[in-house]
């Protein structure tokens, strides 16, 4: 029934190629009303980014995994937390520069990653040789956790600036969530370095096969 499916329904159409389409609204939405209305950007961002769960859920599920959805799903990532970290630059100009560097990371490694893929001819990009990338696509609770953690920081953050929360020793209630959730983002900056690195390695490594054919 899957696979019948499958055949007759356009790529347009797959389940989580829709579910995209609508995380992409959100995104838009939470973008309009950064300035304004945080409590309003927040949830349609935050949405749009639980949804990002389903729409995996639903490649599965339908067995409806795309190239389209793939790029769809990497693309609405990284522009949505870009559209965040913009928003934070202004908020927080004194540390513009390391918030930049988060979301330069973030995209570099991503699209080479994926580039990587491509040239490889590789019918996924969740899989590495790299052992940390490894686990960070094989083990969903991992990947879930720091994915979540990382989104939560950049919106506590967000937050924090409109509404603080209650403080306790002079540490608002929101500001001590920015702080714990702080650390995941770190380490997922971290494997942002190990994923540009080991892209650029593979890559590399393509060329110079390349190279070599040509020579023989």
């Amino acid at each position: 029934m899957v696979d019948s499916a499958l055949s007759s329904t356009p790529v347009w159409l797959f389940w989580p190629n829709i579910i995209g389409y609508a995380r992409i609204v959100l995104a838009l939405i939470s973008m309009w009303y950064f300035p304004s209305a945080p409590v309003t950007a927040m949830f349609c961002y935050a949405l749009s980014a639980v949804l990002d769960a389903f729409d995996g859920w639903a490649a599965r599920t339908y067995n409806q995994s795309s190239r389209f959805g793939a790029m769809l799903d990497q693309l609405t990532d990284r522009c949505a937390l870009l559209s965040l970290v913009m928003t934070l630059c202004v908020l927080y100009p004194r540390w513009q520069f390391f918030l930049q560097l988060s979301a330069v990371l973030d995209i570099a490694s991503h699209w080479l990653h994926l580039h990587a893929t491509d040239l490889s001819g590789k019918t996924t990009h969740k899989q590495s040789s790299n052992p940390v990338l490894h686990l960070y696509y094989t083990s969903r609770p991992f990947l879930g956790f720091m994915c979540a953690g990382n989104e939560a920081f950049y919106l506590f953050l967000y937050i924090t600036h409109f509404y603080p929360g209650p403080s306790l020793l002079g540490i608002s209630l929101m500001a001590f969530l920015t702080f714990l959730a702080f650390p995941i983002a770190a380490v997922k900056s971290a494997i942002s370095v190990i994923h540009l690195g080991t892209a650029a390695a593979d890559v590399v490594e393509i060329d110079e096969r390349s190279r070599n054919q040509r020579k023989q």
